[in-house]
């Protein structure tokens, strides 16, 4: 995967961030702010927990919750993460699409990386095809990414990874 530096918005000393930083800033991240289209156009922005498997970012909505209506009908979403700061850190914005995870044995693998992650406060049981059962029923969605954007800010460069040929 090739980074293109966008010298357009990034100090004339500034190198492309390579991709190992970004992942580890993807993969590291406690929390991630996801971004849906409502039916009516509108975003729908909500701060979220996450889990990187497999060489993907993957999370989890309850079918009651608005990204969860909003991923029916439309599967494009931009998932951030970053330091919050100005003059340090890495911010990093991944654009894709959703894919529902439904197998078993991979939402179980899924599972064990949020203990990994988080704790066994964010244990989850596995049923047939989503986490929980019932009204606590969650639906898992892996995230394919088009492309990724990661913005350093000592030096200043903003870095594009196309992971598609589609914009």
């Amino acid at each position: 995967m090739k980074p293109t530096l966008d010298t357009r918005f990034s100090a004339p000393e500034a190198a492309p961030t390579p991709w190992p930083e970004v992942a580890r800033a993807l993969e590291g991240a406690e929390l991630y702010w996801l971004t849906t289209v409502r039916a009516d156009g509108r975003p729908h922005v909500t701060p979220l927990i996450g889990v990187e498997h497999q060489g993907a970012m993957h999370f989890c909505t309850g079918l009651r919750e608005q990204k969860a209506h909003n991923l029916e009908h439309n599967d494009r979403v931009a998932l951030t993460t970053g330091t919050n700061t100005w003059a340090q850190g890495l911010d990093v914005v991944l654009e894709g699409r959703t894919v529902r995870v439904v197998d078993h044995d991979a939402l179980q693998r899924i599972a064990e990386a949020y203990v990994a992650k988080y704790g066994e406060v964010w244990r989850f049981e596995v049923g047939d095809d989503a986490f929980g059962s019932g009204e606590r029923e969650a639906a898992v969605f892996r995230i394919e990414a088009d492309k990724v954007l990661a913005f350093a800010k000592d030096p200043h460069a903003q870095t594009t990874f196309r992971l598609t040929t589609s914009d």
